[in-house]
């Protein structure tokens, strides 16, 4: 049995790995190809397609986020996994052949409806794992989704300068269609889902369980969820536009654009890996305290930079603090929250996160629109806010125990 939970967690990271590897082909580079390939040129009418195709994924994912954990919970989590993957696979492959910015958006609306794969592997490998390995079984997805985009931003620069964007495009496709058919073939669901298999209402997995069955910090977990995803998304959109500034000019921008992703993704890698461990032996509030201070540091940062000698090593710093946050989240959802729920607790923790995700480059696109840089200092105040936030959760929480 050992083995065989083992074997899936690989078999599931690897899938995870190809998924993101494909998304982050082509989707860093969206603001040159909407500059190179959709004439988009003007300074304003740039910001805000950047900002609306940053944004416009999260909104559909928040309203079908949950709908997706629904349907997890009854009919199995697996051939969810499979649908966000193949899904993604045909999205991403059309993105590469459209004419016009508003299409791009449409697009980007269908893939945040359609597809989902961090949610859907996080759901069934919290159901799959042990108990005392879930912190590790999800810490090490965060460390698949920031290995994936390191290859992925560094392989498709490369593609995007030789080939263009359209073949960067393609490509994603192909890999995603990859991570769907590891997942078809090679993997299996040992949790039988609700539709299959009637389950007593009293007992401990039911898949009956109420809400009110649910944690009761798993509301403040969710609101601790949008708010990460605001902050962390907040300047991410507007990075391409630095690189290109500090550059000064959209000739083999995206080398230098995919080279900073895979840096900063690279300690992505290693915050998941360490914070899935840490958060099997410490209170993830904590952690995520110290983690979101020190990403206000490196994130302000950013404001001043003028050489990539700088930003390299401060993008760094930002992505390896920020990585931080999430996956010990993501932990205590997988320890706390019963099996037969955390199809709709994970879907739940992607709409609270899509949220986030979709406001933060919403109003970062108006600020970059007075000053590019602004946008870098206003995610270090919103990381410092971050700190301030489960600093006060920290606080009730040790309150509460002593009542």
């Amino acid at each position: 049995m050992s083995g065989s939970w083992k074997k899936q967690m690989a078999l599931v990271w690897a899938a995870q790995f190809l998924s993101i590897m494909g998304f982050a082909f082509a989707l860093p580079f969206a603001p040159y190809f909407l500059q190179q390939e959709l004439g988009v040129v003007q300074h304003g009418e740039l910001q805000l397609w950047v900002a609306l195709f940053s944004a416009s994924t999260a909104v559909t994912m928040a309203i079908a986020a949950p709908l997706w954990g629904l349907l997890a919970d009854r009919f199995g989590k697996r051939v969810m996994l499979i649908r966000a993957n193949l899904s993604g696979a045909v999205v991403m492959s059309l993105m590469g052949g459209v004419q016009t910015p508003g299409m791009l958006i449409i697009l980007r609306l269908l893939q945040g409806a359609l597809t989902g794969t961090m949610t859907a592997a996080q759901a069934f490998l919290a159901g799959e794992m042990p108990h005392e390995r879930r912190g590790l079984a999800v810490g090490g997805l965060s460390a698949a989704v920031f290995s994936g985009t390191m290859a992925g931003v560094s392989l498709g620069g490369f593609v995007a300068d030789w080939l263009g964007y359209r073949a960067a495009f393609a490509a994603s496709g192909v890999l995603l269609l990859a991570a769907g058919l590891l997942v078809l073939c090679c993997t299996r669901e040992t949790v039988v889902p609700s539709a299959r298999k009637p389950v007593p209402d009293d007992s401990p997995e039911s898949a009956c369980v109420h809400w009110r069955s649910l944690p009761a910090t798993l509301y403040g977990v969710l609101a601790m969820f949008g708010a990460i995803a605001f902050v962390r998304q907040f300047d991410l959109a507007f990075l391409p536009l630095l690189v290109q500034e500090i550059h000064g000019s959209l000739q083999g921008v995206s080398l230098w654009s995919g080279g900073l992703n895979a840096f900063g993704s690279l300690a992505g890698l290693l915050a998941g890996l360490a914070t899935g461990w840490l958060s099997d032996r410490l209170n993830p509030l904590r952690l995520v305290i110290i983690a979101a201070l020190l990403a206000a540091v490196f994130s302000g940062w950013q404001m001043v930079v003028d050489s990539f000698t700088v930003l390299f090593p401060v993008r760094f710093g930002t992505v390896f603090f920020a990585g931080a946050l999430e996956p010990a989240l993501n932990a205590w959802l997988a320890k706390r929250v019963p099996v037969a729920r955390q199809g709709i607790a994970f879907g739940l923790a992607s709409t609270t996160r899509s949220i986030g995700w979709s406001l933060g480059p919403l109003l970062a696109g108006a600020v970059a629109a007075i000053n590019l840089r602004a946008v870098f200092g206003g995610a270090a105040l919103g990381f410092i806010g971050l700190a301030v936030l489960f600093g006060a959760a920290l606080h009730v929480r040790s309150n509460g125990r002593r009542a």
